[in-house]
């Protein structure tokens, strides 16, 4: 299926959406914007009326200018970019698609088309969703983030677990900030709330021998589902912010707390401070400290998880006393 974007938006919007978000109790001069631009006044009231269309409340006064009032559940590229307010790296650019196969395919077509890392597709809906190990996730449209972002480390191919683990970090932060619930980590990529399911990081590298090439990192948040939106066997397993909160989640304000974090964090790894993202982790997550059973394949380990290694592998103590060293596979907590 050929994405389709969810937005044709101009430099325009994006300026007038960001000087109205600066401006969240006052007016802004149309005068000033239309100066600021370089175009007429009724050139700033025609992109005024398109963002109405769009479901952008904006009060217009002769004397005062303009200011927003209330802003749609959408995800448009320039109001995001307006609210983003500039980052080092991710978010750079920023593509959003009403509804594609998956986001981190585009992702893909972009890191071989040679664009620089930082790069964020965004779907309001996906046809073919996944997870880890091949599953489908559920992404119904206009009710959640499904997004990816492309990352071009300087890493060796040992240590791409680093960035699975700045994901969870980035994410559980966002989560925090703008609803005030506290996510559990469970690794390697899943983030739970009261032992359920609201989050999931998968991570896709494309590497040499000594070399990532780069990274995707594909991210799925239930934000506004109900219960309904999830198959009847994924009721007992998954959940939302929404259902947590019982009130609707601003999606685009989740969107930027959880890009500004990624990109802090990203900043961070590159300057050699993985220990403070790991130590962070480790605070948040669920899994050490526990007997766990890891499947890798045919293979079927059992021991207690303690803690991480330097490449962000999980190390696990096995029931005859050896220290296994685990990159992937499926975990269940035991007794």
């Amino acid at each position: 299926m050929t994405p389709r974007p969810a937005d044709s938006s101009t430099t325009t919007d994006l300026a007038i959406l960001r000087a109205l978000r600066a401006h969240p109790q006052g007016h802004v001069s149309g005068a000033e914007l239309a100066q600021q631009l370089g175009i007429t006044r009724a050139a700033i009231w025609n992109r005024i009326r398109e963002l109405r269309l769009h479901g952008y409340d904006i009060s217009a006064s002769p004397q005062l200018g303009y200011r927003l009032e209330s802003a749609p559940d959408l995800l448009l590229r320039d109001d995001l970019l307006a609210q983003l307010g500039g980052t080092r790296v991710v978010g750079r650019d920023i593509q959003v698609f009403q509804q594609t196969a998956s986001t981190n395919d585009i992702v893909e077509k972009l890191a071989r088309d040679g664009v620089r890392e930082g790069a964020v597709v965004l779907a309001e809906s996906q046809t073919r969703g996944r997870g880890r190990l091949g599953r489908k996730w559920v992404s119904p449209p206009g009710r959640g983030l499904w997004c990816s972002v492309l990352l071009r480390p300087r890493l060796a191919p040992s240590q791409a677990t680093r960035l699975t683990i700045l994901a969870a970090v980035a994410l559980a932060r966002a989560i925090r900030d703008t609803t005030g619930l506290e996510p559990e980590i469970k690794w390697p990529n899943d983030l739970l709330l009261r032992g359920r399911k609201v989050a999931g990081i998968l991570t896709e590298m494309h590497a040499e021998v000594e070399q990532v090439r780069h990274v995707i990192l594909g991210i799925g948040v239930n934000v506004n589902l109900e219960a309904t939106d999830l198959p009847p066997e994924l009721r007992s397993v998954a959940t939302s912010l929404k259902l947590e909160l019982g009130v609707a989640v601003d999606r685009a304000a989740l969107l930027v707390a959880l890009l500004h974090h990624l990109d802090e964090g990203y900043a961070r790894l590159g300057q050699g401070h993985f220990d403070e993202l790991a130590a962070e982790w480790a605070d948040r997550c669920g899994t050490l400290g526990r007997n766990v059973c890891i499947r890798t394949g045919s293979r079927e380990i059992r021991g207690c998880a303690e803690s991480l290694d330097d490449a962000g592998a999980l190390l696990v103590r096995t029931e005859h006393g050896h220290l296994e060293r685990i990159i992937g596979g499926e975990v269940t907590l035991t007794r």
